[in-house]
């Protein structure tokens, strides 16, 4: 990847399709929900392939870090092959990192999946979803891949706040919002100092926590992805523009929003002209270590 080529690299895209031959029950039904919730003009049922997404940013110049969630332990959804998806991120290296996505309940076995995916795949970082995962991240049980991951070098990034997944949804589908307060992060990166950590999202409703965090922490960053631009609340603009303008980073959330949307609504926004570049491209750069 010539990251001096590419207009943007988007810091949070999703591995989607396809995933163990047939769906497994419920699974369409969640994607319709999903899409309702995001107004995706994208069909529950013609979801982008890995491939087709490395197209679709090949075409607009923008390098992307793409993953799957690993949450067949709380939503019964098998999930894609992290071998898988790092396979065909290479095979398209010129606009695709990967990162892969480890339930922490599998403990040392996880750790151990851990370090094999970076060493003999070129996984860069590792996607944790608390909600859809049913876990605390500051619980013990997830320390030992935490451990892993800082010891290989590589990236963790949590889902924060609410999350579309559920949204509407009977009993919000089992999904709990409490697990994604960003401030168990705060735990985190004091026990794994040197452990890289992005916060996913606008943490509604704990914006500031995460801001906080951010702030205090050496080690965490936070990534704009899950939401329009448009609706960035005007605390996490102030801190964009300012404190945090180094820490970052840009993010769609794609397939749920796409890049086009996102730094459509990025450009009519109160951004620094100074600071644009550095949440496009060069935050991430530098957290890559590219």
């Amino acid at each position: 990847m010539d990251l001096d080529k590419l207009v943007a690299l988007d810091i949070h895209t999703h591995a989607e399709e396809p995933c163990c031959g047939p769906r497994d029950d419920g699974y369409h039904e969640f994607q319709a929900q999903m899409q309702k919730y995001f107004r995706n003009p994208a069909s529950h049922n013609m979801l982008p392939t890995v491939q087709e997404t490395a197209g679709y940013y090949r075409e607009r110049n923008i390098g992307c870090v793409i993953f799957p969630v690993d949450a067949e332990r709380e939503t019964g959804f098998r999930r894609y092959d992290n071998e898988e998806v790092a396979r065909i991120a290479a095979e398209n290296a010129d606009i695709m990192i990967p990162f892969a996505s480890i339930d922490p309940a599998k403990g040392r076995v996880g750790a151990r999946e851990a370090r094999r995916l970076v060493r003999e795949f070129g996984v860069r970082g590792f996607k944790f979803h608390p909600t859809m995962q049913g876990f605390y991240p500051n619980d013990r049980m997830a320390y030992v891949l935490y451990e892993a991951i800082q010891d290989e070098g590589a990236i963790a990034l949590f889902h924060t706040g609410q999350t579309g997944v559920g949204a509407g949804s009977h009993g919000g589908m089992g999904m709990r919002l409490k697990y994604s307060n960003p401030i168990y992060l705060d735990d985190v990166a004091v026990d794994f100092p040197d452990l890289k950590i992005i916060l996913a999202h606008p943490s509604f409703p704990w914006q500031e926590e995460a801001l906080s965090v951010a702030t205090h922490k050496p080690n965490v960053y936070i990534d704009m992805s899950g939401w329009s631009p448009k609706y960035f609340p005007p605390i996490l603009v102030q801190y964009a523009n300012t404190i945090l303008k180094k820490k970052m980073l840009f993010g769609s959330d794609w397939p749920a929003i796409t890049p086009d949307r996102w730094l459509s609504d990025f450009a009519k926004i109160d951004i620094r002209d100074d600071v644009r570049p550095l949440i496009l491209k060069e935050n991430a750069r530098a957290l890559l270590g590219m």
